[in-house]
């Protein structure tokens, strides 16, 4: 049977799902927060990566529940669409593009400043144009393409990380910090605090974003199989949960003693005091081609589907809903995605975390609606005897959002906030106009 002209191509499989899932994080995200929780959860690191999995277990769970009830391309704007109404729906989808449209900026920007520092005398905007060209034109050639690039990505990410990983353990053996993989990481008497270790659990929770993503990609996936995207879901976050603790420990027993300069390139440091400079030049190359490159391809995949789908729904310029006729692709909304993308990394290039704030507020909120859809659809709408799966996840994913929140920064509640009562107010208007109808069947 024929595709229609602006449906997407159902070209992936589970593990397409999980390769795009785990590109999506990168397996190298727990570099970019190591000392910022090593110095929060006073060296109780693993401690806090296990706390943070648990956390992100609840939004985990809920996005799987929603998958195979809601499989749009919308992720929590579908979500929320269905569950709570127009006007909800299209707050969720514009807080989620809060995050997902500054996400593949706030790499670009990251990857311009490592470029920077390695190859003096360049400007950040040179690398932010060659990124931004680079993962256009690869996902231009449609999500097939992208998703052997997401696995090159991932499977390199993994070799260097555990080949870092590995020469850390033999500084270990050599009696560098505690001298052997101890359970220090994980608990010790003197240093344990409760305020301090859910402080670094925060930070850690922010390793993860991103798992969410593979819910963008629900109407591209073999078969109609509405299970295939929660289990992919589950199965990445389980994943990376695993991984980062593991990480997590070992490098918890390497960096004791070793003075951080700098808490952003903790790992740099790292490497530098225990393995050589050699180490540290090696790792800073990798981490800005394989993050740079590898990384940013899912995340502008995302965003487009994301763009696509409420653009499709007339809540967006309905020509972001074009699919090219060959790719299978919604290239409207990448190339809209990317232009946006572009313009936010060159003007907030000097401003790394105050735009990393920025993005934590969209997901934030994303998350919070999301919750709010399982209660609306299945607790309180179905009466759901699953007091588990449809009440207690979602509340307590609604606690933890709600708690992480309250460590927010000022910059990032007030343009939050702004961007908010921008959405409402352009909903509002949407649904005067009766542009609210539910365009696609499920």
């Amino acid at each position: 049977m024929r595709a229609s002209a602006n449906t997407l191509n159902r070209a992936l499989g589970y593990w397409d799902l999980i390769a795009y899932g785990l590109a999506y994080i990168a397996p190298m995200a727990i570099f970019s927060t190591l000392g910022f929780v090593w110095t929060e959860s006073r060296g109780l690191i693993a401690l806090a990566y296990v706390l943070g999995s648990v956390c992100m277990y609840f939004t985990a769970k809920s996005y799987a529940v929603m998958t195979e009830s809601v499989p749009t391309a919308g992720s929590v704007y579908g979500f929320a669409r269905h569950a709570l109404g127009v006007l909800p729906g299209f707050v969720a989808g514009w807080m989620i593009l809060l995050d997902y449209l500054l996400i593949p900026a706030f790499v670009y920007v990251t990857v311009a400043v490592a470029l920077g520092a390695l190859v003096p005398g360049v400007d950040r905007a040179f690398w932010v144009l060659l990124l931004v060209a680079f993962t256009t034109t690869v996902n231009w050639f449609g999500v097939t393409v992208t998703t052997r690039a997401n696995f090159i990505g991932v499977i390199l990410q993994v070799v260097v990380i555990v080949g870092f990983a590995g020469l850390a353990t033999v500084a270990l053996g050599h009696g560098f910090g505690n001298g052997a993989l101890t359970a220090r990481p994980f608990y010790a008497a003197g240093h344990f605090e409760t305020g301090a270790i859910f402080s670094a659990t925060s930070l850690c929770i922010m390793s993860f974003l991103g798992f969410d993503a593979i819910s963008t990609l629900s109407e591209e996936v073999k078969g109609h199989d509405r299970r295939l995207v929660g289990r992919a879901i589950i199965a990445v976050l389980s994943i990376s949960a695993a991984f980062f603790t593991l990480l997590a420990w070992v490098f918890g027993n390497v960096l004791p003693g070793i003075t951080i300069q700098d808490p952003a390139a903790a790992y740099l440091d790292l490497a530098r005091a225990a393995i050589g400079p050699w180490a540290a030049w090696v790792l800073a190359w990798a981490v800005v081609i394989v993050i740079g490159f590898s990384n940013a391809l899912p995340m502008q995949v995302g965003v487009a589907r994301v763009l696509y789908a409420m653009g499709r729904d007339r809540q967006l310029p309905h020509i972001l809903a074009r699919v090219h006729p060959k790719y299978r692709t919604p290239y409207v909304g990448m190339l809209a995605a990317a232009a946006i993308s572009l313009a936010v990394a060159l003007a907030m290039r000097n401003l790394v975390d105050e735009l990393a704030s920025i993005v934590n507020f969209g997901a934030l909120s994303g998350f919070l609606l999301l919750h709010i859809s399982v209660l609306a659809k299945f607790a309180f709408g179905q009466r759901s005897r699953d007091r588990i799966t449809h009440w207690l996840i979602p509340l307590a994913g609604i606690a933890v959002v709600l708690a992480v929140f309250t460590g927010m920064s000022r910059l990032a509640m007030e343009v939050g906030i702004s961007w908010l009562l921008i959405g409402g107010a352009y909903g509002l208007i949407l649904k005067t106009r009766h542009r609210g109808e539910l365009a696609t069947e499920l």
